[in-house]
């Protein structure tokens, strides 16, 4: 017996196994069941992009191709927390359109429905009624607010809309009896971009949107690019282009999302007239307290954005082949438009520098260049320009092509051309009173310290580096000897000169003597553009104390406005030269700041030598000039333009009644030089 059952457990292993289970000895644990991987397993698929299905348009997309640039507006919000109740509105050719929701998308979309029906009229002449909303609205209920009396769904209107669009451009000879049977018939409806500004009491405002999000709202095709990486001097750059509509608007900046954001306001600013500019009084703000003058003074933001585009593009034209010479912190340029057609503006002259000539290479016979800050050196250019076209008066044959014209009515002989103005562009503040109070680009609210006394005082540069210092309370002279002996040659900085253009214009003092006074017309800044800053510089802090001025000397006030792609801030170290060009030039030219000559040791074609002997030419060959020599020397010849000098001394003394300082005038030394023969 023994031996069979040893016999049976032996030939039963599993049901001797499966008896020990259930007694609950000798438990064993089934063998998990593997899975093994084909030898040659087939790569995951990827997945196929389906071609995109144009999903169905609302009404707030039918409503915006048909009048572009529309802002939406939060009425109000009504109702307990757990079932609101918003109202909006938004106003179309003037008339007003209100929508409600239980969130603002449906407000928005109502609002632009309630739009959209007052434009349609049925061939029976009845007209879809306004949005009637429920005041009672029941946040668990499914349905949306009614459409009117008629109860036409939003989505069947939009499709009646399209279905009328495609049937007009199909038959745009349509005769007004055949037009009667279409489905719909619309009126002062059109494919053209309405431009009309946010405005608030009548005053311009910067959106309370970003200008992306608003771009997307107002626009159905809108399609972002970077298209560009510029890493050159350290700073990175990325270029963004945004189409719309098939146009192209590009932007600039230090990161994407920043060049993403210029590209949309460059976008805004031509499609729509909006415009994110500091000068517009944003919405949450208060007002700046300039009166109107910021609304007056403000350049369209497509004409800043053209200025500085054509600057920067003819800097790097010109620089081809020299790009040793490229390095810059301050970049200035003059363009020219006439009737303000930027489509056909010329620039003028371009300029890079930062540094003014050292106290031990001045001249004693005006051969160096004093100051080599770049909006200094483009004015100076503009001057070599405006001796040119002087020039073209000379030769009968080449009077037309001037920008001059005789001057028939007046004690100049000579005036510009009308509708020919200049603009200046510069890629931040200048220096001085206008960049020392506004160091940040984001910084351009209310100044909140106005009357504090270091404000529009007259400042200097220091020699042979950066920044300025306050003028002293002295008689304004330096002397030649002390300069040689180690005191420290200053100059008047940036602002304060531009200031000073804007009483006796840029022309100088020796072509007052033949033309009228030329003024800026605006002023463009890249970068750290503060409003009330800008304004008091260039012209503000003397607009109350100025007067005597000889007509038609007068305070100027350009127009000011920033470029929607903003230029970084250069953290390089300032070069010791500076490049100058001038429309006709064939090359342009380096200057060694420091010496004020060129690199070559040569005399520069913008000093006052130069100028000098250009105006003894002019002055000889120029018809309508009563006296024709020049007898003295250059100081002694710009005292003699007496309206200049009477306007120039009324600049010099509303400084001082405003307590503003001394104007620092550089050793008389300078100016006693004579023609050469």
């Amino acid at each position: 017996m023994l031996k069979s059952a040893n016999n049976n457990s032996l030939q039963h292993p599993v049901a001797n196994s499966s008896e020990n289970t259930m007694n609950g000895y000798n438990r064993k644990v089934p063998p998990k069941r593997r899975y093994e991987m084909p030898k040659y397993a087939a790569p995951p698929k990827k997945k196929t992009c389906k071609e995109r299905i144009p999903q169905p348009k609302n009404t707030v997309a039918m409503l915006n191709e048909l009048r572009n640039g529309l802002i939406y507006k939060l009425e109000s919000q009504t109702g307990p927390v757990h079932a609101p109740l918003f109202t909006i509105s938004v106003e179309v050719d003037g008339q007003k359109y209100m929508g409600q929701g239980r969130s603002k998308k449906v407000a928005r979309i109502e609002a632009a429905a309630t739009a959209l029906r007052s434009f349609i009229q049925f061939k029976d002449g009845a007209v879809l009624s306004p949005l009637k909303p429920s005041g009672n609205l029941d946040f668990t209920s499914d349905e949306h607010l009614e459409n009117g009396i008629e109860n036409v769904d939003n989505g069947k209107l939009v499709d009646y809309i399209q279905k009328t669009l495609m049937l007009t451009e199909k038959k745009p000879n349509l005769t007004s009896l055949e037009q009667s049977t279409l489905p719909l018939q619309m009126f002062c409806m059109s494919q053209n971009v309405s431009k009309s500004a946010i405005t608030v009491d009548g005053q311009k405002k910067v959106p309370d949107k970003g200008p992306v999000m608003l771009l997307y709202e107002l626009y159905n095709d809108v399609n972002f690019e970077c298209i560009n990486i510029d890493s050159a001097q350290n700073n990175c750059r990325f270029k963004m282009t945004v189409t719309i509509n098939e146009k192209k608007f590009d932007g600039t900046g230090p990161s994407k999302k920043l060049a993403k954001n210029a590209a949309a306001k460059a976008a805004l600013a031509s499609l729509c007239n909006i415009s994110y500019s500091p000068m517009v009084v944003p919405q949450k703000n208060v007002p700046l307290p300039i009166d109107d003058k910021s609304s007056s003074m403000e350049l369209p933001q497509i004409h800043a954005d053209a200025i500085g585009r054509l600057v920067l593009e003819k800097f790097m034209e010109v620089i081809k082949g020299q790009e040793a010479y490229s390095r810059r912190k301050v970049l200035a340029g003059i363009v020219m438009t006439e009737n303000m057609n930027f489509f056909e503006a010329k620039v003028i002259s371009v300029s890079t520098g930062t540094k003014c000539v050292s106290g031990e290479h001045m001249s004693v016979n005006g051969a160096v260049l004093n100051d080599s800050h770049a909006e200094i050196v483009s004015r100076r250019c503009l001057l070599k320009f405006l001796y040119a076209q002087l020039d073209l008066q000379c030769n009968q044959a080449t009077a037309y092509q001037s920008i001059f014209v005789r001057n028939t009515d007046g004690q100049y002989p000579y005036k510009l051309k009308s509708g020919v103005h200049f603009h200046l562009y510069i890629n931040t503040a200048p220096c001085g009173d206008a960049r020392i109070f506004s160091p940040h680009e984001n910084d351009t609210g209310v100044d909140k310290h106005p009357n504090r006394k270091a404000r529009g005082q007259l400042r200097t540069k220091i020699e042979s580096g950066e920044g300025t210092i306050p003028v002293k309370s002295s008689d304004g002279i330096q002397t030649w000897d002390g300069v040689l002996q180690g005191q420290r040659l200053l100059t008047m900085s940036c602002s304060d000169k531009i200031a000073r253009w804007n009483i006796v214009g840029i022309q100088g003092s020796l072509l007052s003597s033949i033309i009228e006074p030329v003024y800026l017309h605006s002023i463009v800044l890249g970068s750290l553009l503060h409003p009330e800053h800008m304004y008091r510089a260039v012209c503000g802090r003397i607009e109350k104390s100025i007067q005597g001025l000889p007509p038609p000397y007068h305070l100027n006030k350009p127009r000011l406005a920033l470029v929607t792609s903003a230029e970084p801030r250069n953290q390089a170290k300032a070069p010791n030269f500076g490049i100058n060009w001038t429309i006709g030039d064939v090359e342009l030219e380096v200057v060694n700041s420091l010496t004020g000559r060129t690199i070559g040791g040569q005399v520069s074609r913008i000093t006052k030598q130069a100028f000098f002997d250009k105006y003894g030419f002019l002055m000889k060959n120029l018809p309508g000039i009563l006296k024709r020599s020049v007898t003295t020397d250059y100081g002694q010849t710009k005292a003699n333009v007496k309206d200049y000098q009477i306007a120039k001394i009324e600049l010099f003394s509303a400084f001082k009644r405003e307590d503003l300082g001394s104007w620092l005038k550089k050793p008389i030394e300078q100016d006693e030089f004579v023609l050469n023969e």
